[in-house]
């Protein structure tokens, strides 16, 4: 089995309504429960009571459909938590390291999804964003031994811009989502996935489940391009074949 790691904050846990969209019915998709998987259910992360809908779910769908493999969702995303909440040795990162642990016991992780930013658009948090991001993910690497796994970071929605109840956010969210991008392009196997065009819930903060669909899509799209990216080799005159991973003889 093929298992994704999902960790941020409410759009990663995913807050769509269930009602918007139709379900996924794919028997190759599975949840990590008590360290078990089961049978993929909505929501995939209950990490409040207004969860719903997540990006993971069409994310794996596509991908179990593609590879033609079973994919196991861990959800560890959980809503309102800035990324000092996320630091190495706090309870977040603790308990995803944990959860991933457990699924590698019977799957291997090929994808970390992650959305995460809306609590750090204020003034005085946004410009260590990518220190603090990086840090994270490292701590990630080095304890999962993820460091030739894709890492996909999503952008922050334009309708932030409208949003009523985050102040910040409306301000801040593109120097977040500019930041996002560095970060991606800076890192290995790290890939940023485009929000533009996609809408909200009512609240104006969190995506709707149409738009969740998509996104899911999009994080996949992203994930292809690094996967094949790692793909390209690069002829030598010697006989032997070069890769960023490992080298083959002809």
């Amino acid at each position: 089995m093929h298992s994704i790691l999902m960790i941020g904050q409410s759009n990663m846990a995913g807050r769509g309504f269930k009602q918007d969209v139709d379900p996924i019915k794919n028997k190759k998709l599975f949840v990590l429960r008590n360290g078990r998987w089961r049978p993929m259910y909505v929501p995939i992360n209950p990490d409040r009571n207004t969860a719903g809908i997540s990006l993971a779910e069409s994310f794996a769908d596509l991908y179990a459909e593609e590879k033609s493999v079973e994919v196991g969702l861990i959800p560890c995303a959980d809503g309102g938590s800035s990324l000092d909440m996320w630091e190495e040795g706090g309870v977040l990162l603790d308990h995803a390291i944990f959860q991933a642990n457990l699924a590698k016991r019977s799957s291997t992780i090929t994808a970390v999804l992650w959305h995460q930013g809306e609590s750090d658009c204020g003034d005085e948090k946004y410009s260590e964003y990518e220190e603090k991001l990086n840090r994270i993910f490292d701590a990630l690497c080095e304890k999962l031994d993820l460091y030739d796994v894709p890492f996909l970071v999503g952008g922050l929605g334009d309708f932030l811009e409208f949003c009523p109840t985050e102040p910040e956010c409306a301000k801040n969210y593109q120097k977040v989502n500019k930041i996002l991008e560095e970060i991606a392009n800076k890192r290995e196997n790290t890939g940023f996935v485009s929000a533009k065009g996609l809408t909200s819930n009512p609240d104006f903060l969190h995506f709707n489940a149409v738009s969740l669909r998509e996104f899911g899509r999009r994080y996949y799209t992203e994930f292809l391009k690094l996967e094949n990216k790692d793909k390209i080799f690069e002829s030598k005159g010697d006989g032997i074949l070069k890769s960023t991973g490992s080298m083959e003889l002809l």
